[in-house]
């Protein structure tokens, strides 16, 4: 049963992405990727400082050596994404940030394999992240799993865009889209089969997890909220933030009541 919510969870993300970008214009995409964005930042941090954190600390493993894995854990995500390895960027030409004409193109590397390379690799991790929540608890999977699907359905719309406006046809694009969202299977059966046996790995990976959550919000998501904006923007970028802290209370108080 277990598989069952791992593989349920990872192919979610991947499919609603794929649904939304396919139904929807360039332009109305543009305008929910910055909304959830906001939502995405709330949901990460409430996820990873709420709920998986306590939960890691929970076990017998030592405070310090956990605070050691969540500051391996930050740098090797950066790392990643320094070898351009671990994208999770949203930006693309007509997002307000006044990128130069041409930034998609870039953005999508030789072929499109950059942006395809890239959230594989992410989602791959994402996968791993999800299998080792169901492991420790299937309440905590659940809450991870809307954690990466909440962030998942932005990043993997953003890079839509990003190859739509790279010359790449719609259908190709999705096909795109849908590829890298199979990575994130792939991460929860490995993950499944491979860490299972090793329970008493969970706490450090649950910490691994939490880091991702973390340094996904506060290195891409909120740099990409500080620009001057207009008081009503700014309450709706609080309020969508807000929103996302909102949806990781309710639904924890809602599965701890079931």
């Amino acid at each position: 049963m277990t598989l069952a919510y791992i593989l349920f969870a990872t192919v979610a993300g991947g499919l609603l992405s794929v649904l939304i970008a396919a139904s929807l214009t360039v332009g109305v995409l543009s305008r929910i990727v910055r909304d959830l964005v906001s939502l995405s930042a709330g949901v990460l941090l409430g996820t990873a400082l709420l709920h998986v954190m306590p939960e890691a600390f929970e076990g017998d493993a030592s405070p310090h050596a956990l605070f050691a894995t969540l500051l391996g854990g930050l740098l090797f995500f950066f790392m990643l994404e320094k070898a351009e390895l671990y994208r999770h960027q949203h930006h693309h030409e007509g997002d307000e940030h006044h990128h130069h004409h041409g930034f998609d193109r870039q953005q999508a590397g030789r072929g499109g394999w950059s942006v395809l390379m890239g959230d594989s690799i992410h989602n791959f991790c994402d996968g791993l992240i999800i299998a080792a929540a169901f492991l420790t608890d299937t309440e905590l999977g659940i809450i991870t799993s809307v954690a990466v699907i909440a962030h998942e359905i932005p990043q993997e719309v953003g890079d839509y865009i990003v190859l739509l406006n790279a010359g790449f046809k719609r259908g190709k694009a999705l096909l795109y889209n849908a590829l890298s969202g199979l990575a994130a299977v792939l991460g929860g059966v490995v993950g499944y089969f491979l860490v299972g046996p090793w329970q008493e790995l969970f706490p450090y990976l649950l910490v691994i997890a939490a880091s991702s959550f973390i340094y996904v919000a506060v290195a891409d998501l909120i740099p990409q909220l500080q620009h001057r904006l207009s008081w009503r923007d700014t309450a709706a970028q609080l309020a969508w933030l807000g929103g996302g802290l909102l949806v990781v209370v309710l639904a924890t108080n809602s599965l701890h009541v079931h």
